[in-house]
């Protein structure tokens, strides 16, 4: 089985709610057991993002931290 392409989303520079509101868009397009690489970096994002995993119970595969750079990959469940 092949795996999908690793979609990109770029939210740097945004502030919160717009990455997440950006993140539910994308989710959105995609079929469920597809990934998505989000970078931010709004200082509050691993809040908002592990909020945002539990309320609709999607996966969060990875969280890396460098600076003031957050970057995130996600993993459409349902």
């Amino acid at each position: 089985m092949e795996s999908p392409e690793l979609k990109k989303l770029d939210c740097s520079s945004l502030n919160c709610p717009m990455p997440i509101v950006k993140i539910a868009k994308a989710i959105k397009t995609m079929e469920i057991g597809e990934q998505v690489e989000v970078v931010a970096t709004d200082p509050a994002f691993k809040a908002d993002v592990e909020a945002w995993i539990r309320k609709t119970g999607h996966k969060m595969i990875s969280f890396v931290e460098e600076g003031k750079s957050k970057t995130t990959v996600i993993e459409k469940t349902k």
